[in-house]
Parts: structure tokens; C-alpha cells; sequence
């Protein structure tokens, strides 16, 4: 069975029967009857997924790859803060009426800094180092930008990637892995879309630097289940589980500037029925 469906069950298992409920406090976001989305959460969630053994897709539910992979290559390949250039629409309530999402993800991604290599952005500064330093400890990225966030129509959630390359015994080729820092995620909605989104942007910077992929580590800060997603995700963890898929990536490829949705595919991907009409707070 996949392992990322064990850890999903278990992640929100634990939620349910160990977290810290906020009901009655002073909580931000809301339904859209506009009474308050309390939630139940966990601080400090540590999901550890090994991709050269799986992808971590689950099978409890269907998670849209192309989607997920088109919404990563907006922040990471386009660097763009407009869902005009979004196929989905994910980030629509936070856009105004030219599509901005102000100075958010892409934009940070976007934004050339000076190092004595020369002018680079953050994905290319990656890129870059992992090429040509790839045992620095120094390999990250970071949308969560204080001065800019007056600017954000949102906080970034998923904010920060630090990239760690390693060897394996009897094998040529380095080892790419990397840890995805998360302020807050509502798990019902968002838990395997960002996991497999930060899953494919590994498989396809490895293929870049001629690398193997290895461990993506998961940290959540605050991880929480939404009142009105509680049925929802009890009923969830007891379905049936399937083998992971077989993820495939368009071996014609090697640039990560060329790649797209496209490009992607999960095969013998068997899975339980979507959950549709998900209650979303903002």
C-alpha cells in the first residue's frame, strides 16, 4: 500500500485525538456565511516521504497532478503573481481586479539579488549552486519577506525550501533532497496537493542537475482540520488504500525552464472518489 496514504491516516488521526481545538478564540478567517472557521491543529507535523522509493501521491482520494504541477511552475518557473497566467483557480480570492495577488510567491521568486557570481533570482541561484556547490548548506529559498508583506494579498503558507545534497554506497550520482517549510496548511484541502507539488519541482530540478531524487521532509508549523472538515476527513481515513502510482516524467526534458503540466503523469494511479464542494475558509 502507498506510504504516503499511511502517513496522511496518521497525520490527521493524530490531529483529531491529540490537537488543541480553537473554538471560541479569537480566529481570523471565515466561512463564507462569515461565522468563524475554527479549527482543530497540531503544532510542529514532521512528514518524511523517500522518493526514490514511491511517489507520494495517495490514493484515499485523487490529487490532480497537472493541476498541482501547474500551480508550482506559476511560483517557480514563471515567477508570476497574476492568475491570468493560472490554469486553476486556487488563488482567486485573494486576486484583484488586474488578477494580482500583490507581492506574493512568484514575485519573491522573480526578485534578482547580487551575489558575486552575478545577478540571480532565487530558483536559478538553486539551480546554480546545485550544479556547481551542491554540498553547500546554504541551498534555500524564502517567499516570506517582512518588507514586503504589507504588499501580500496573502501570507505565503508553503514559504521556504532548503535543498541537501547526499550520496548513496555504490552509486555515482548525487542525491537530491530537500525540506518544505509550512507555517499553516489546512490538511483537508491542501496536505497531498503541496506534497506533490514540492514532489515534482525535485524530480524535475534533479533531472536538471543530473541528480537522483531522495527524501522530501514535510514541516508544519500549525496543521490543522477545519471544524466543517472533520466528517469529511474521518470518513476519508477509513477508505480503502491502493498501491502508490508510478510517477513519469517526459524523459525528452532536462531544463526546468522547459517543462509543463504536460510533462507529468502518474500511471496505475487507483484511487478512492473525490471529495467535491470542499467548504474552503478564507
Amino acid at each position: 500500500m502507498s506510504r504516503a496514504d499511511q502517513i496522511f491516516v496518521d497525520m490527521c488521526r493524530d490531529i483529531l485525538d491529540n490537537g488543541v481545538s480553537t473554538e471560541g478564540e479569537k480566529v481570523r478567517p471565515k466561512w463564507e456565511d462569515g461565522t468563524s472557521a475554527y479549527t482543530i491543529k497540531k503544532f510542529g507535523v514532521v512528514n518524511r516521504y523517500d522518493l526514490s522509493q514511491e511517489f507520494p501521491a495517495i490514493t484515499l482520494r485523487r490529487t490532480a497532478i497537472k493541476s498541482a504541477t501547474n500551480e508550482m511552475l506559476w511560483i517557480w518557473q514563471q515567477k508570476s503573481n497574476n492568475i491570468n497566467n493560472l490554469k486553476s483557480h486556487v488563488w482567486d480570492e485573494w486576486a484583484d481586479e488586474s488578477g494580482s495577488i500583490g507581492k506574493a510567491y512568484g514575485y519573491q521568486m522573480s526578485i534578482k539579488h547580487h551575489y558575486p557570481e552575478g545577478d540571480m533570482d532565487q530558483v536559478d541561484r538553486v539551480i546554480y549552486d546545485l550544479k556547481n556547490n551542491p554540498y553547500s548548506r546554504r541551498i534555500m529559498t524564502n517567499m516570506y519577506v517582512h518588507q514586503d508583506l504589507s504588499e501580500m494579498h496573502l501570507y505565503p503558507c508553503a514559504y521556504s525550501m532548503t535543498f541537501n545534497v547526499t550520496t548513496r554506497p555504490g552509486s555515482d550520482k548525487l542525491v537530491l533532497n530537500a525540506i518544505l517549510n509550512q507555517r499553516s496548511q489546512d490538511v483537508l484541502a491542501a496536505n497531498n496537493w503541496n506534497v506533490c507539488q514540492y514532489a515534482v519541482l525535485m524530480h524535475m530540478l534533479a533531472r536538471e542537475c543530473d541528480m537522483e531524487v531522495g527524501e522530501l521532509v514535510h514541516v508544519i508549523a500549525d496543521a490543522h482540520i477545519y471544524d466543517r472538515h472533520v466528517p469529511l476527513i474521518e470518513e476519508l481515513i477509513t477508505r480503502e488504500q491502493y498501491p502508490a502510482p508510478r510517477f513519469w516524467l517526459n524523459p525528452d526534458k532536462h531544463n526546468f525552464y522547459d517543462f509543463t503540466e504536460e510533462d507529468v503523469r502518474l500511471d496505475d494511479y487507483v484511487t478512492g472518489e473525490q471529495i467535491k464542494n470542499i467548504p474552503i475558509a478564507v
